[in-house]
């Protein structure tokens, strides 16, 4: 256990820190006992240890989250439930930061008193009793209530978490659900619930399966087809936690969600944001991982197609994820029947290699091994001009793991059969290149 001694503290500190004020020019001195041991920045929420010792809540609590069970300053153990607000010294804050305002100096706020395991479970059971009576109205002015708190700290969050916030708002979403439709206002109560859901991730079991009912899965397509910005968000980040973890029958049974698939598709067609549309591929990505069928409807929907068009130009993050998708689309015959029709299939596999990550070269060299083996030889020699051969050379040279290493030495072997009838029109990455290609 970490903890320091009075023996091995650092050098004085200096009796006054400068802080930096709205005006550059400007600075005012802190008094040395308004700042916290710990970050020895001006406390904003003074509590005082059982050894008599004043820090700043926030600082002192990470010091013991980290594992830290003794005052830094004296060396004794403390507990962070005997931490004390300090309203003396936080009065004088308050009132040395009124008498600089000239300066600049804000005046700190009054801090709310952290939330209690009682008080986290007297919310929550009424959050429970709401969603009995059917009331959206005060199940999702609840929800935003708990939000709210658990943004004061990530004590308070934790705390609530503890008190089985995801488990009772997953409960409350799917019993309300079940009512729902695409009225605005009845919508928008639901989106506060899955909004505060996702600020209690995780979810554990039971939590997943009252997402994952009938009546639950309705509803989030709802709010995916007609919610607002931040409603469809959440809905997207709730179905990503949920889908990231089950089984293949319960994802099976998911994907199968009348208008979900089309929904997901439509967030990308048409972005709503970078995290939406990143979050919508996640969840197709587990959605179809080990479900032909599933792909399948994807594909019909003309999703690979979009993943082509999204690759053209995109970031790493939302490369690698676009490629996971199409590879996994890959897996069904529909899928890579649309990729050999496409014009742009081979040479974004090809130019995606080497290019932006591991992760992105492993799916892009999975995803063409794909469409070589059971395609047609328009897709092998188009694959063999654009510089897939010289690629996959370099590719083996510089190393990669043992599955894609397999398939990169299989398409060599389909491509070489074509290598002598065509010209390799793209050299420009193959510089590093320390073999011959004959």
């Amino acid at each position: 256990m970490a903890s320091l001694s009075r023996s091995k503290r650092p050098g004085p500190i200096p009796a006054m820190k400068r802080i930096q004020l709205e005006d550059p020019s400007l600075d005012t001195p802190v008094p040395d006992h308004f700042r916290c041991p710990i970050s020895l920045d001006l406390m904003r929420d003074p509590v005082t240890a059982s050894t008599g010792i004043t820090y700043d809540r926030q600082s002192i609590e990470s010091w013991l989250e980290r594992g830290n069970l003794n005052c830094p300053v004296t060396g004794k153990p403390i507990d962070i439930h005997e931490l004390i607000p300090n309203h003396s010294t936080r009065k004088l804050i308050q009132e040395w930061c009124v008498q600089n305002r000239a300066l600049g100096v804000e005046r700190i706020p009054t801090p709310r008193i952290p939330i209690s395991p009682l008080e986290a479970s007297e919310i929550l059971s009424q959050v429970s009793l709401a969603s009995r009576r059917g009331d959206k109205y005060k199940c999702g002015n609840l929800a935003m209530k708990l939000k709210e708190i658990g943004k004061e700290s990530e004590r308070d969050r934790r705390c609530i978490v503890a008190a089985g916030a995801a488990r009772v708002l997953s409960a409350a979403f799917s019993q309300l659900a079940g009512e729902s439709s695409e009225n605005s206002k009845a919508l928008g109560d639901l989106e506060k619930i899955l909004s505060a859901l996702v600020f209690f991730f995780p979810l554990d079991i039971e939590a997943k399966r009252w997402i994952i009912s009938p009546g639950s899965l309705k509803s989030m397509v709802l709010i995916l087809k007609y919610g607002d910005l931040s409603g469809r968000l959440s809905t997207l980040l709730v179905l990503r936690e949920v889908v990231s973890t089950l089984d293949n029958a319960s994802l099976e049974s998911v994907s199968k969600t009348n208008g979900l698939a089309e929904a997901l598709t439509l967030l990308v067609e048409k972005p709503i944001s970078p995290l939406a549309t990143k979050t919508s591929l996640v969840t197709i990505f587990y959605l179809i991982s080990t479900n032909e069928r599933a792909a399948s409807r994807f594909v019909n929907l003309g999703l690979v197609s979009l993943l082509l068009d999204t690759l053209v130009d995109c970031d790493k993050s939302m490369c690698e994820k676009a490629l996971a998708v199409l590879e996994g689309l890959f897996q069904c015959e529909k899928g890579r029947e649309r990729g050999c029709e496409h014009a742009l299939t081979v040479p974004v596999l090809v130019k995606k290699m080497l290019r932006v990550s591991d992760m992105a070269t492993e799916f892009s060299v999975s995803a063409l091994w794909r469409i070589c083996k059971g395609c047609k030889k328009n897709c092998i020699v188009e694959a063999v001009q654009v510089g897939a051969f010289q690629k996959l050379l370099l590719l083996l040279q510089v190393g990669c793991n043992g599955v894609t290493k397999e398939r990169a030495s299989e398409l060599l072997k389909i491509l070489n059969g074509s290598r002598g009838s065509v010209e390799c029109i793209e050299t420009v990455d193959f510089k590093g290149l320390k073999r011959s290609f004959d």
